[in-house]
């Protein structure tokens, strides 16, 4: 069975979700190999081959973290070279999708972004794509090369699939030509303690209808009862009611988690092309003739601010 490659992402906590996700979806397509960049702790190497990793290519690219995403296509494109894989997954980030670019180009490969499942026909990595702001579902077939496929996050459930994970280091020489833009400092993130937006498997938005920044309060309060991530339209980002990168839309960011909770969001076609993949989708309307609800699972037409209080008190009702 060929081999598939899946850029694993770490953190000090582990593999992040999205890429044991990645993982889940390659067993479709052959067997996964994942690529992490750095050393790789028993710890990483474990959880990678608890989701089905066969392989683990470990990455020792002196100075590479000195640099943007070419040093990290390169050592791709060697691995890829030396083991020829049916395909290449990674997460549709904008480094995910920097580096599946280069790779594709240097392979000379066609390539699949923002993918929503993959699947083999016929021995053809075909991918579905959620495209025209969510109204179609496209599939397109990988002809030349080996395929490269960047997958939104919350598409395929991580599903546990334990393989007895081989590790074997690369060493890669960074060329010049990567070294052309140096990362001069780094700040770290101050954290809210909630999940990152793309990552979440739940997700409470807010829009127009929370009135004001501090109106915006009632959807922090809501995410956190629920563990969730906070997101936010266009409209409220724009008026600087949540940072931007809040933002979900098709200026913003695409989610598609398991519960998409909407509150004071009409539901211009803009946004629905960053949420309306997610699985479940709740909205909180005054106006019943907002278009969020034709898309709606669940719809309760009343005021966010009565209904989402009302909400967070039945949740501390049940977790208590």
């Amino acid at each position: 069975m060929s081999e598939v490659l899946v850029l694993a992402e770490t953190t000090a906590a582990g593999v992040r979700k999205p890429s044991l996700e990645l993982l889940t979806a390659a067993r479709a397509l052959g067997e996964p190999a994942a690529v992490v960049f750095g050393a790789a702790d028993d710890a990483v190497v474990a959880q990678l081959g608890e989701y089905g990793a066969t392989k683990v290519y470990t990455v020792d690219a002196p100075g590479a973290g000195e640099y943007l995403s070419l040093p990290k296509a390169e050592a791709v494109v060697q691995i890829a070279q030396a083991s020829s894989p049916v395909a290449i997954l990674a997460t549709s980030s904008p480094e995910g999708k920097d580096v599946a670019a280069r790779v594709a180009v240097r392979l000379d490969s066609g390539i699949i972004t923002d993918a929503v499942s993959v699947a083999l026909d016929g021995g053809a990595v075909v991918g579905t794509q959620s495209v025209f702001a969510g109204r179609w579902l496209a599939r397109s077939q990988v002809v030349r090369g080996p395929a490269v496929v960047t997958m939104r996050p919350n598409a395929t459930s991580a599903e546990p699939a334990p393989a007895s994970a081989a590790v074997e280091s690369v060493s890669v020489a960074v060329s010049e030509g990567a070294k052309g833009a140096k990362v001069t400092s780094r700040e770290a993130k101050v954290s809210t303690g909630r999940p990152e937006l793309t990552d979440a498997a739940l997700v409470v938005a807010g829009g127009r209808g929370v009135g004001s920044q501090e109106g915006f309060a009632v959807i922090e309060t809501t995410a956190d009862a629920l563990g969730a991530a906070v997101g936010a339209s266009r409209t409220v980002t724009d008026q600087h009611w949540a940072p931007h990168e809040l933002q979900v839309g098709q200026t913003g960011k695409t989610v598609a988690p398991s519960l998409y909770l909407a509150a004071g969001i009409s539901g211009a076609i803009q946004h629905r092309a960053g949420m309306q993949s997610s699985k479940t989708i709740v909205v909180v309307n005054k106006d019943a003739k907002a278009p969020l609800f034709q898309i709606a699972d669940f719809g309760v037409v009343g005021d966010l601010h009565k209904v989402l209080p009302a909400l967070v008190d039945e949740v501390g009702k049940r977790k208590g």
